[in-house]
């Protein structure tokens, strides 16, 4: 019903009116009723779904009886990529007047999607390098060997066919060797000229992209999708060849607050996103960013305190350590073209803890200088408000939902909903008798039974843009 009442000819589609020589084209409408189908159930292959044409009933209903080829299908695609992108410009239109999105709340994520490229075909420098270390230590194995065939023949003597068929095998390899120099000589001149220093042989705009596991990658691109946290809907997506997310946020909060035509728009997503410039940009446009900060401390990394363990104390403009002491504003300095304010104090020389929190003679904390700053914008903001508790559990609720289209492994609303208790005990899914006794034991001593230990909630960086105009604002 959907794409019947979509105005195929305005919105950019080929083959709505059929030429007049020739046999007519397939329709767009029951190429695009084929396209939606594997979308929905996870049919990205066209040989697949030109398969599905001749056998699953229920596409054959859909399609009217009618069996494109897979070359078909793939062209539609190509084709009519910027039409079917409008259509999902429609459907989040159709949901809006459904009701379905009255909430301006989104969470973005981004995923890997595997190119049709294998990664004996993508190079990098470093790839290249590697490569040529292999061939090199190849030609002087084979060498070695040559000169091994050549010792078992005496003086004067006619080398025996064992001999001379191995010789005549370790040259060709050695023959095969300097073709696979040549070509490695070649793309490594391709590969100086590219931008970002990469290329893909088989498909020219997917990248090499690192993956979750260690030491693992694929060949892929990076899917981004900002989802509605209530209803779990896709209201923009942007297809990148950047491997990292870091520079996604703002482009895709904007396309979403434009889909949603909202003033406001509240955004959730992880600590890969985390980017001054992206942050500014959002606060720029009236967007309000929930994303946790990512702790990039040498020191921690070391055994030693890091800079969340120094708690600042803005009406005292002093930071207090872990051992009790106050640092002091001492002086300003410029790095890297902003002021950055030091704060130290001389009690580290007789600190019983020197040795778990500096190297030197004194710890030093900076900060930035301006009011506005960017980058320590998350250092104001150390503290989260009760409204964001659930914020980075909803965010995996809502993208991962939309991952398992077929609704295998999503959550429901009632899980989502559970994410207001930060603690855990939901989580686990405890007794009703045994919750309440884990939230008796957790509430803060002295305090209001419902507010959990401070541990309970992650530091995040919360951007708030008021009406008189974009401020900064410590929640």
């Amino acid at each position: 019903m959907f794409v019947d009442a979509l105005e195929l000819r305005d919105l950019g589609f080929d083959g709505v009116d059929p030429a007049a020589t020739g046999r007519p084209a397939y329709h767009p409408s029951p190429m695009l009723k084929l396209y939606i189908y594997g979308y929905l159930n996870r049919v990205q292959s066209s040989r697949r779904l030109e398969r599905e044409a001749g056998r699953n009933l229920e596409v054959m209903w859909l399609t009217g009886r009618l069996a494109p080829d897979h070359k078909t299908i793939a062209d539609f695609r190509k084709d009519n990529g910027a039409a079917i992108k409008k259509v999902c410009a429609q459907f989040v239109e159709l949901c809006r007047k459904m009701g379905l999105l009255t909430k301006a709340s989104v969470a973005i994520d981004g995923s890997k999607f595997k190119a049709v490229n294998s990664r004996d075909n993508n190079f990098t420098q470093g790839k290249i390098q590697r490569r040529q270390k292999q061939i090199e230590e190849s030609v002087a194995r084979y060498m070695s060997q040559l000169d091994t065939a050549d010792r078992q023949t005496a003086a004067g003597e006619e080398p025996s066919e064992t001999v001379l068929l191995t010789k005549t095998r370790l040259k060709e390899k050695l023959a095969k060797l300097e073709e696979e120099v040549k070509r490695l000589a070649a793309i490594e001149k391709a590969l100086l000229a590219s931008p970002d220093k990469q290329i893909s042989l088989t498909d020219p705009d997917c990248r090499s992209m690192a993956t979750s596991g260690r030491g693992s990658g694929m060949v892929a691109y990076n899917v981004q999708s900002a989802v509605d946290t209530t209803n779990h809907l896709i209201v923009a997506h942007e297809v990148t060849n950047v491997g990292t997310d870091r520079s996604q946020l703002a482009t895709m909060a904007q396309a979403a607050k434009a889909a949603l035509r909202s003033d406001h728009l509240d955004v959730v997503a992880d600590l890969g996103y985390f980017k001054s410039e992206e942050l500014l940009a959002c606060e720029q446009a009236g967007v309000a960013v929930t994303l946790p900060k990512p702790q990039t401390s040498g020191a921690k990394s070391a055994g030693r305190f890091g800079k969340p363990d120094f708690v600042y104390l803005a009406k005292d403009d002093v930071y207090r350590c872990p051992a009790g002491e106050k640092l002091a504003h001492h002086f300003t300095a410029d790095e890297d073209g902003q002021k950055m304010r030091i704060y130290l104090t001389k009690a580290c020389r007789t600190c019983p803890f020197k040795d778990q929190c500096t190297t030197s003679n004194e710890r030093r904390i900076k900060r930035l200088g301006t009011r506005t700053r960017r980058r320590g914008r998350a250092d104001a903001a150390r503290s989260e408000p009760a409204s964001h508790a659930c914020a980075p559990r909803n965010r995996r609720a809502s993208v991962r939902h939309t991952e398992d289209a077929d609704g295998r492994n999503t959550l429901s609303n009632e899980a989502v909903a559970q994410c207001r208790d930060r603690n855990g005990a939901e989580r686990t899914r405890l007794q009703p008798h045994a919750r309440n006794e884990h939230r008796r034991h957790q509430a803060a001593p002295g305090g209001n039974p419902g507010v959990k230990s401070s541990c309970c909630y992650a530091h995040r960086v919360t951007v708030q843009v008021a009406q008189r105009g974009p401020s900064l604002r410590s929640d």
